[in-house]
């Protein structure tokens, strides 16, 4: 989601869902291997040991990545549902 003007604290909010805790630590770990290859620095990351909802912040964007439930009850797609938005996978 293009957060540009929705909020003061990023530009943008990527979201995506795994089927598991293992699948959503595989994902986390995967963005922080290939982001830290391009010297892309986390600021912080939340979640991760019980793997339902990790927040990974790197400033201007924040990445959610949940289990599918998690991801269904939080529906933070609604929360800014004016928020351009891009789909990358279904």
């Amino acid at each position: 989601m293009e957060m540009n003007g929705k909020n003061s604290f990023c530009d943008f909010f990527v979201v995506m869902s795994a089927s598991s805790s293992v699948r959503v630590k595989a994902i986390v770990d995967h963005i922080e291997d290939t982001l830290h290859a391009e010297s892309v620095k986390l600021r912080h990351k939340e979640g991760y040991g019980e793997g339902l909802w990790v927040l990974m912040d790197f400033g201007d964007v924040i990445v959610h990545i949940f289990q599918e439930e998690a991801r269904r009850f939080y529906a933070l797609e609604h929360l800014w549902g004016d928020a351009p938005k891009r789909h990358f996978f279904k």
